[in-house]
């Protein structure tokens, strides 16, 4: 059976030879039961006969058969060395989303892993990283857990993404630039990391041409231009080095020029400020050869051939890049005295540079695994599991998505222990970075630094290379100075931990001195661990009851309230338990009088947003600030009606209760009459950094509430202090927004205050 009985309804032409050769080999099993056919090759024909009868009538927006996309996809999959199962996934992945085929059958037809991979590609396929940062933050939390499963399943969507930048000329020009952003900021630095050099490379290059295309047909004909000039020199080059290595017996399996890619010759003009005749270095020359010391003695001749520029030599064969590239680099002055990169590499590092994370399945797959996965011991993925442990660690979404930017999109340094071990660090990193990489306590004990064999400041940048020491002493502490400075997110958020964790100890301290004056020591132990007290507590809306102690020290509760709950508590616990003897169980507090009566709703419809004042003249107390959702009572002035305050307000807990009218809220608009919303100020105890006040605002506007004052206070070496008036809706718009608040790394505190603006 050849491929056109067997694909019918696909044009021969649009089957390349690899997928011929594996149907041709199936087809000479079907003819001929004696012969074995291999499970890999069987499971890719079969994965492709699935792929092209449920994509049967189905095509592109450049109107060719859909099929040729999961055709393109599995050929890059192969081409790179991947697997079957990843080649039949490469087929697969759109089946789930573009059919009615479940995973489930995927799984009963392809087995286990097929199934993983093509609902993992599904899953990536929904997420949209364009969307408002709270969505975009959880769609990258989303995706590094996909791909710490199975890291293959982001390499499926990345040869997805490429295939269709390179039909992207099909698709509406709005549609084009959002793909092509998409391409540019998030899967083309995930190529990167992955040490996928061609899918880096294209994909750059295919966005920068629909997010640029005025400069990107101007470097493209200035390349052009050049062209001749530039292939003669690196012709002169490439034929001397060879010639020079053959000559002194160094095995050379390919030595050639080829120019840069357009984006990174673009990135080169913007990042020096340079027009394109002074960026000279747009070609470079690739020497592969046999051994890690032939890059070596190659390096020496091509030193010896060409005049060597100071300070272009890099060394990523001694120090490999994160994403595991190795290679020797160095610049030279060629034959027509303009300058030319060299790069020399092994055929295994060449393989690495190309494909990158191909290599690593294949070491994985004879061991035995046939899926990779990261784990403890791999440290090629330590920046993975490095993002995965800031999803729990950093909850405030924009730092997140700034930690990503940091230290998946940039490129790392490489500094040394005193002992020797290389330390990855982001570009720009100081010592305290480096201390808090080693160990949260060496960062938080940090007093200062030597790199280099010299004293340096803690601000100091690290270079490559650099030889760090950290000088700590028992009883120092971290410096709110420190996030300034400090580059790793890391490094940041271990800062604001401890100062969060040291304001807090503080306060419960605080708190706890308070209810000694008050209530006395004797018995304030066990009253702290008594059920009462755990029940004032969550009265109060807090967990614990050192959350209430923190907040009472810091004084978003008061002491009257706290006691006064407390012994109302105590009253009722006296009057219902007995201890052993029979007696009445004593505990260490007085009774108090009794709290004021419960409002009850009123039951027939007002056109106020107060139930229970129809016709009577009242107001909203300042003292508290009442808003819809929260338990009201009223209580009746001489002069001013009707009084409406939350229940527990201090100011109503000593007034008698004939004074007291029970209220509530109506549910509703009333014919428009309840206003929509209303004033409530709050005080921010936050770290003092730039852009803190703003990260505030856009929480508040993702909530839609809008801020109708704003003011900060900032003294030395102390947190700031941040107080808004805000419009607020109602009490669950109040708790969701400081709730988001709170979550800020840099956020200390967070209490409601009386008296609006």
């Amino acid at each position: 059976m050849n491929a056109q009985t067997l694909t019918p309804s696909i044009d021969p032409a649009i089957v390349p030879d690899w997928l011929q050769e594996c149907l041709n080999a199936r087809s000479q099993v079907d003819a001929d039961p004696n012969l074995n056919c291999p499970t890999d090759n069987s499971l890719i024909c079969r994965a492709f006969e699935f792929a092209r009868d449920l994509h049967e009538g189905q095509y592109r927006k450049s109107g060719e058969p859909y099929i040729c996309h999961p055709i393109a996809v599995a050929g890059m999959l192969r081409y790179m060395g991947a697997n079957s199962a990843m080649i039949a996934a490469g087929f697969l992945h759109d089946i789930v989303e573009d059919t009615e085929v479940t995973v489930e059958e995927l799984e009963q037809r392809f087995g286990h892993e097929v199934r993983q991979l093509v609902e993992g590609v599904t899953k990536l396929s929904k997420f949209n990283f364009s969307s408002k940062t709270e969505r975009q933050a959880e769609n990258f939390r989303r995706m590094f857990l996909a791909m710490a499963k199975d890291i293959r399943v982001i390499v499926v969507k990345l040869a997805d993404r490429l295939h269709n930048m390179r039909t992207l000329e099909h698709l509406p020009e709005e549609k084009q630039r959002s793909i092509a952003l998409e391409t540019r900021e998030i899967f083309a630095p995930l190529a990167n990391r992955l040490g996928i050099g061609r899918f880096k490379w294209e994909l750059e290059d295919l966005a920068f041409k629909y997010l640029e295309p005025d400069a990107y047909r101007e470097i493209q004909d200035l390349v052009a231009v050049k062209r001749s000039d530039r292939e003669t020199q690196l012709a002169e080059v490439t034929d001397t080095l060879r010639e020079r290595l053959e000559k002194l017996g160094i095995k050379c399996y390919e030595v050639s020029g080829r120019p840069k890619h357009l984006y990174g010759i673009y990135g080169k003009m913007q990042r020096r400020q340079k027009g394109f005749n002074q960026v000279y270095d747009i070609a470079a020359v690739r020497i592969i050869v046999k051994t890690n010391d032939d890059c070596y003695r190659a390096l020496a001749i091509v030193h010896d051939s060409f005049r060597p520029i100071p300070g272009r030599f890099k060394d990523y064969i001694g120090l490999p890049k994160a994403n595991r590239y190795q290679s020797l680099h160095t610049g030279v002055i060629g034959t027509s005295g303009r300058p030319i990169e060299v790069q020399i590499r092994t055929v295994a590092m060449h393989h690495i540079a190309e494909y990158g994370i191909a290599t690593h399945w294949k070491y994985k797959e004879t061991g035995g695994s046939s899926n990779t996965k990261v784990t403890g011991d791999d440290e090629k993925f330590t920046w993975l599991r490095q993002l995965l442990e800031w999803q729990s660690d950093l909850k405030d979404d924009h730092e997140y998505l700034e930690s990503i930017k940091d230290n998946l999109f940039d490129e790392d340094i490489y500094v040394f222990t005193p002992n020797g071990d290389v330390i990855a660090l982001n570009k720009g990193s100081t010592p305290v970075d480096f201390a808090y990489r080693i160990h949260t306590e060496i960062g938080n004990h940090c007093t200062g630094a030597r790199a280099g064999g010299r004293m340096v400041t803690l601000d100091t940048v690290l270079k490559n290379g650099d030889i760090v020491e950290i000088l700590t002493k028992k009883n120092g502490s971290p410096s709110l100075d420190w996030l300034n400075f400090v580059k790793t997110n890391g490094a940041k958020n271990r800062i604001r931990q401890w100062f969060k964790r040291s304001h807090r100890d503080e306060n419960i301290a605080r708190g706890r001195e308070l209810l000694e004056k008050e209530l006395g020591k004797n018995g304030l132990e066990s009253l702290l661990k008594s059920e009462p007290m755990q029940s004032v507590a969550q009265r109060c809306n807090y967990h614990s009851v050192e959350d209430l102690l923190a907040a009472l020290g810091y004084g978003e509760v008061t002491l009257n309230m706290v006691v006064n709950r407390l012994r109302d508590l105590v009253k009722i616990k006296q009057k219902t338990e007995t201890s052993p003897a029979g007696g009445v169980q004593e505990l260490p507090v007085q009774i108090p009088v009794m709290m004021p009566p419960k409002p009850t709703p009123s039951s027939s419809p007002s056109k106020s947003p107060i139930a229970g004042v129809e016709g009577l003249l009242y107001h909203l107390s300042g003292c508290c600030c009442p808003i819809p959702g929260e338990v009201i009572i009223g209580v009746v002035t001489r002069t001013h009606g009707i009084s409406i305050h939350r229940q527990g307000c201090v100011n109503v807990e000593n007034v008698p209760g004939d004074r007291l009218v029970p209220v509530s809220w109506n549910s509703g608009d009333r014919n428009g009459s309840r206003p929509n919303t209303y004033a409530v100020n709050i005080q921010i105890e936050a770290l003092d950094r730039v852009g803190v006040l703003n990260d505030v605002l856009s929480h508040l506007k993702d909530n839609k509430v809008n801020v109708r004052s704003a003011q900060v206070k900032t003294y030395p070496g102390l947190p700031a202090l941040i107080d808004l008036c805000m419009d607020i809706e109602d009490k669950g718009q109040f708790e969701r927004t400081c709730r988001q608040i709170k979550n800020m790394s840099d956020i200390l505190n967070l209490r409601r205050l009386s008296q609006v603006n």
